[in-house]
This record gives C-alpha cells, sequence and structure tokens, in this order.
C-alpha cells in the first residue's frame, strides 16, 4: 500500500505557518540553527521538506520544532491555539 507524499505529516503546514509568523520571521536556515540548539541537528533542506510533506517528523523533532517556534506540539498537530 503506497502513500501520498501529502500523507506523511501533518505539522509541516503549521511549521512553515509558526516560521513565517515569528517576529521577526524565520527562514528556514535560521530554524535549523535554533533547532542545533536544541540538540537536533537538521538542515535546511530538511525543514523545507517537512513543511512541504515530503518528509517525516519524528516525536522529538516536533517537540524541538515547537520550541523553536514558542508554540505547542498540540497545536502544530492540528489543535488551535
Amino acid at each position: 500500500m503506497s502513500q501520498s507524499p501529502g500523507g506523511r505529516n501533518i505539522s509541516g503546514k503549521r511549521i512553515a505557518e509558526a516560521r513565517c509568523a515569528a517576529r521577526p520571521p524565520l527562514t528556514q536556515e535560521e530554524l535549523s540553527g535554533k533547532l542545533a540548539l536544541l540538540g537536533v541537528q537538521m538542515d535546511r533542506a530538511a525543514v523545507a521538506k517537512i513543511e512541504n510533506n515530503l518528509r517525516r517528523v519524528l516525536d522529538y523533532e516536533l517537540k524541538a520544532f515547537a520550541t523553536a517556534l514558542d508554540v505547542r506540539v498540540d497545536w502544530l498537530l492540528g489543535g488551535k491555539r
């Protein structure tokens, strides 16, 4: 059974939204740097793949994204702000 690329993660759109809503907005490279400071090594290309639903997000990565973007994990998973 194959899976469409759009089904690989549900947080990519929210990660991109939070990154762009940050003040000042963060580039994918800057977000990658913030993740590195949290102990998660992820390059800009990986962030782009996540935002475009081409790569899955692991649980510890999701937690780091939430911290780096100052949002709740629940919100990244589609919950309300």
